[in-house]
């Protein structure tokens, strides 16, 4: 008799400790990650699509804070060993200077996980993508839009019709603010292959011959300091041609203000996640880093907003924007038929030469030829 009470109570402290520790692993309070971003449509979509899924799958307070870009809130949290954010999404240039300074953490590709489809990370991201101390997480790309009420039937396609003013006449909008883009443009369009560009641009005759390739249409020539600009010329008739970031053309689309895409030779750029270099939640960061880039994730961000995932397996799994009902791939840099010519603007080059260049930009603008 005794020895069945003992077993009932055993039983009931067991079940008790049990139904305790089920209750402490419900209410305990969850592990932080706070994963810094940028806000807007592209924040959310993040928000919707990678922090919330990663949060319920590892039972994980993901926690979101919001920047402008640049490196100085990083460069104060390593200096100080105080960690506000434990990821960050960066803008690729931005992150081949933290990691040049050592201000990331080294990420293991080797790691990261095969796509959907089983090809290898090393072989499904994009060109740039990844890096020492970074992970791609989206494309977005400058394309050449036009006027299609300009033009009728005979719509221009290539890079090249951008500088053919005899048959596609018309005022032609370009960036002002800084030759990046610009000079790839030129060169690209006048004949030089794309492994050669950067190679070119490292010399004095390089430069002369992306500035006169310029030339050979300054008369036709105007200028915009915003992407929007770009767009709203177009429809204004101010502009037949302009260049544009692919994210306001999607949203010109929206507001029925649609406009003609080039997408031969469009130059791209990458954002990136990385890690600060000392986080006490490193581990926990690097796990998020692989959630985040893998093809399903990556797909659900390009399903809220036109960025192109950073890794091809993703292609498969975009469908429709949540809100909007509308089909995304059309507006994607990173489809196959919009990512065949695709040009990769090399971060890292324009961080050692951009100051130099510069100067030489400038006095081409004012010499007015």
């Amino acid at each position: 008799m005794n020895n069945r009470w003992t077993v009932i109570l055993s039983a009931a402290a067991g079940i008790v400790v049990l139904l305790a520790g089920i209750i402490y692993w419900l209410t305990r309070p969850l592990p932080i990650l706070t994963v810094a971003t940028w806000s807007g449509p592209y924040g959310r979509a993040q928000a919707n699509a990678l922090f919330r899924a990663f949060g319920d799958a590892r039972r994980i307070d993901v926690r979101i804070a919001l920047y402008d870009g640049g490196l100085g809130e990083l460069r104060q949290m390593v200096a100080s060993n105080r960690y506000e954010w434990d990821v960050m999404d960066f803008e690729l240039p931005d992150a081949i200077e933290a990691c040049r300074r050592g201000y990331l953490e080294h990420i293991d590709l080797a790691a990261l996980p095969p796509g959907a489809d089983g090809i290898a990370a090393a072989r499904d991201f994009v060109p740039n993508a990844l890096g020492p101390c970074w992970v791609g997480s989206v494309v977005y790309s400058q394309v050449i839009a036009y006027s299609p009420r300009r033009y009728g039937e005979a719509r221009p396609r290539t890079i090249g019709d951008f500088f053919d003013v005899l048959r596609f006449p018309g005022p032609r909008a370009l960036r002002r603010d800084g030759a990046k883009f610009n000079l790839e443009l030129a060169l690209l369009a006048d004949g030089v292959k794309p492994d050669s560009v950067y190679h070119i641009l490292s010399t004095p005759q390089g430069i002369r011959r992306a500035l006169a390739k310029l030339s050979s249409i300054r008369t036709a020539l105007i200028w915009w300091n915003s992407s929007t600009d770009a767009v709203a010329m177009l429809n204004d008739g101010r502009a037949a041609f302009a260049t544009a970031l692919d994210g306001d053309i999607y949203d010109a689309d929206q507001h029925h203000q649609g406009v003609g895409v080039i997408w031969d030779h469009q130059l791209y750029e990458l954002d990136v996640f990385g890690v600060p270099r000392g986080t006490p939640r490193r581990e926990r960061a690097m796990d998020f880093v692989r959630f985040a880039t893998g093809s399903q994730p990556l797909a659900g961000v390009a399903n809220w907003v036109p960025y192109g995932p950073a890794r091809r397996s993703a292609l498969a799994f975009v469908g429709k924007n949540p809100e909007l009902g509308i089909a995304m791939a059309p507006y994607l840099p990173t489809t196959k038929d919009h990512f065949a010519t695709a040009f990769a603007i090399d971060g890292s080059w324009w961080l050692r030469h951009g100051a130099d260049i510069t100067p030489m930009w400038r006095s081409w603008l004012a010499s007015g030829k």
